[in-house]
């Protein structure tokens, strides 16, 4: 038997009531990405009594996520806790009462159904483009709502993607990015746009799991320049999407060109990254951008960029990356989306 009087409060609130509450105890949700987006989310939902929550992330704490992530504490970083493990402790001392499934991983296309598949919705804390299209094929294959969301510098955005009911992402960004956009480490990013974003997805998580209507529209903040867009995506759905209306779930098919080949390269302590439909980079463009945050060097036919001591990111004009320092192709994914954003 559960005992109700933590949630009374949010009982109070109409929508919810008793009969949600218990919806919700007996619900289960999935957070990919536990860094700013991902904390805010996960300290939501387990506060509001979500039965089960698995929290899945490939990093490590670091100092400098404590300025937004907000369940890591000094002693996380300084212990190299991996950030799923550090959250998972966090708030099974905010909430015992609830089933908190830290998963210490790389969401990829050999481990998404496993890690996704089972669970009422699927939140996005995730930073780069290349695991939201992943999300997406999971979602339409399994039928399974997600809650979209992302931050960077002072603008945050958010959406609700329901199977059947919605447009799905792919029809939202039919044409994946080439990953050249802007990410935390380049541009930076504010801590209460996090928070922003972050709430507004927990609060559509819990819409779902107690089965209202969710937010029909893409909502855009900028909270330093006070700008705020909303546009309705209801009619959206695009009438030839090869993710829900085909059916044909790219990103998860190995053979597919969206794929990104990784291969530790023997003897060298270097991983190449190689896109297979890979648009050729602006190494110019990307050489401003990455100045501001390392050392950059650069010929006519590739760009140096070391971001810390023992490190460096060779980028060829032929769309590879090769990742010097590393021989572990998680850590190198989480260069190559750190700095280049997919």
């Amino acid at each position: 038997m559960f005992d109700l009087v933590r949630y009374s409060r949010q009982m109070l609130f109409q929508p919810i009531g008793e009969e949600g509450q218990r919806k919700l105890l007996e619900s289960r949700a999935v957070i990919v990405g536990m860094g700013a987006l991902g904390t805010v989310i996960a300290n939501h939902l387990v506060r509001a009594g979500v039965g089960h929550v698995r929290i899945i992330d490939r990093d490590l704490v670091e100092l400098s996520n404590l300025q937004r992530q907000s369940l890591y504490i000094e002693d996380d970083a300084q212990k190299n806790l991996p950030k799923a493990v550090a959250a998972g402790k966090s708030l099974n001392k905010i909430n015992s009462t609830v089933t908190v499934e830290p998963v210490i991983a790389d969401l990829n296309l050999d481990n998404a159904e496993e890690l996704l598949a089972g669970f009422d919705v699927i939140m996005d804390g995730t930073d780069n483009f290349a695991a939201r299209y992943l999300i997406n094929d999971v979602s339409i294959q399994f039928g399974i709502p997600w809650v979209h969301g992302g931050a960077v510098s002072s603008r945050g955005m958010f959406a609700v993607i329901v199977p059947g009911k919605t447009p799905c992402y792919r029809c939202l960004f039919p044409h994946v990015p080439a990953g050249r956009g802007e990410t935390c480490d380049t541009v930076g990013v504010l801590s209460p746009i996090t928070d922003i974003i972050g709430s507004f997805q927990a609060v559509e998580a819990l819409k779902i799991l107690v089965g209202a209507e969710t937010n029909p529209h893409l909502e855009q903040f900028d909270i330093w320049h006070n700008s705020y867009l909303q546009m309705d995506i209801s009619g959206g759905r695009n009438p030839d999407c090869p993710t829900c209306v085909h059916n044909a779930f790219e990103f998860l098919d190995r053979s597919s060109s969206r794929q990104i080949a990784y291969a530790v390269l023997c003897g060298r302590d270097t991983v190449q990254i190689s896109p297979r439909n890979a648009v050729e980079p602006d190494l110019h463009s990307l050489a401003e951008k990455l100045k501001k945050i390392g050392k950059v060097s650069a010929n006519s036919f590739l760009l140096r960029f070391s971001p810390e001591e023992n490190i460096s990111m060779v980028f060829f004009k032929d769309g590879r990356v090769l990742v010097h320092g590393v021989n572990d192709i998680v850590k190198a994914k989480a260069y190559y989306a750190r700095f280049v954003g997919s």
